[in-house]
Formats: C-alpha cells, structure tokens, sequence
C-alpha cells in the first residue's frame, strides 16, 4: 500500500493509550470528516464536510486531552458519519443517510447492497470488533470498566435553538451519569441535564446499548454544544471539566 492509499484509506479506528489504568474506556464514534477520493464527497461541497453532518466537531480534541488526563484508553474513528454511522445500528435509516439535518447527500441515494457491505466492512466493523476484543480483555483480566463516549451537538437543531451547554445520555447507566452531571453542576453556570438534545434508544445508538447495557457495564453518551468547543481553550475547558467531573475509580479487578 502506497502512503497516498494509506492517507486515503486509514485504519477504521485510531487507538490511543489501549492500556491505560483508568477503569473509563472513551470512545468518539464521530471524530473524523474523512472520505476516500472516489466517494467524490458523496456529492456534496466541501463546506458540508466541516459542518456536523460530516462529524462531531470538537468531539475528537476532547477527548485526546480526556484520555491523557484519565490515563484512558480511546477509540476514535477513522472515517465521516456521512459515510456509515459508527453509532447507529445497521441497515437502519441513519447507518448511511440519504438526509441529514436538512441536506441530502447525493452520493448515498440508491446504493446497493454490496457498497452497504463494503462500508460496513471497511468502516463500521472494524472500529466496533476492536472496541469489543478491549472489552472482552479487560472482562478476562477482572478489570473494572465503564465507558463514555464523546460526541458534540449543534447550538440549532432545524431553526430551534438548543439552551444546554452539554448532556449526559443515558439508558441503564443512570447513577454514572447522575454522577457525572453532578460533577458538571458545580459550576453553577452551566446549563446540563440527562437525555438532551438526545435520548438513546436502540434505534438510533449503537455503543451505549451493545457495548454497554447489554454487557452489564455502565455506558454514558456525553454531548457538548459545539459552539463551546470552536476554540482550542474551549476544547481545554471542556476536558478539564469532565475529567474532573467523571467519578475516579482505578480499574482494579473486581474482587
């Protein structure tokens, strides 16, 4: 493979400190606008790959410092969402879009049932197979384990205005992000809450529900309004203060 291919075609996941001793695993599920040359960018101008359609902005700086400042590992993605949705379940009407927000992205009107494969071989497996083979690891090993995935929201939603500065989403794992929230709050400028903008539901998410609440482990979705994070001082803010607000807990074995 060529280092032009290799640029054009990276790893579905990076990984970051895999062997960290934080019992928090983090994943970005939408940390990268990248498509392949012959994707053409599915159709669209070159400044919808920078808005949220094409990625979680500022979702991948936070959580790089996150995993630095936790000692945990990371799992972020290689490829846009435009492409297939790392946090949707597949064959799902949001695994590949054909709207998103209110563009329509040409380029994934009426593909057939071998791209959809080759997508999900490419992109969507990989990334996930990886996150499962550190889960099952660290579940053999003994090791205490929660995750936190990083995403951003978009200040307005279809013209209505979205007042959080952030949102812990949750299913089964409400003490963490009680928890979690709480730690938030001490700033008493903050506006947060559970379950906004978003709620999960196995319907539109895909980490929280498999790889956690169905393996038993307490999994959270945190959301922070991407206005907050269009500087490199509000990526800062935004590390320090969730992990200051994530409960500490070493990743010891479970007795």
């Amino acid at each position: 493979m060529t280092a032009q291919t290799e640029k054009d075609w990276p790893e579905a996941v990076e990984v970051l400190n895999e062997h960290g001793r934080s019992d928090i695993v983090l994943l970005c599920e939408h940390a990268s606008n990248h498509m392949p040359a012959e994707y053409r960018q599915l159709g669209l101008d070159a400044n919808h790959l920078q808005r949220h359609i094409a990625w979680d902005i500022g979702a991948a700086e936070v959580t790089r410092l996150l995993s630095a400042k936790l000692d945990s590992p990371a799992f972020l993605s290689g490829y846009s969402r435009l492409l297939i949705d790392l946090n949707r379940p597949l064959n799902t009407q949001g695994s590949i879009p054909v709207l998103s927000e209110d563009t329509d992205i040409p380029g994934n009107v009426g593909i057939d049932a071998t791209e959809r494969t080759r997508r999900a071989e490419i992109i969507f497996s990989p990334f996930h197979d990886r996150v499962t083979a550190h889960l099952d690891c660290r579940a053999q090993a003994g090791r205490r384990t929660r995750i936190v995935t990083i995403h951003s929201f978009t200040p307005v939603f279809l013209g209505v205005s979205r007042p959080w500065h952030a949102g812990v989403l949750h299913d089964q794992a409400r003490d963490l992000a009680e928890a979690i929230l709480s730690g938030l709050r001490t700033d008493a400028g903050l506006n947060v809450a559970a379950n906004v903008p978003y709620v999960i539901s196995r319907d539109a998410d895909y980490a929280v529900p498999i790889h956690g609440d169905d393996r038993g482990i307490a999994a959270v979705l945190i959301e922070i309004r991407q206005d907050l994070l269009s500087t490199r001082r509000g990526i800062e803010e935004w590390a320090d203060r969730l992990a200051a607000a994530l409960p500490a807990q070493k990743a010891e074995k479970v007795s």
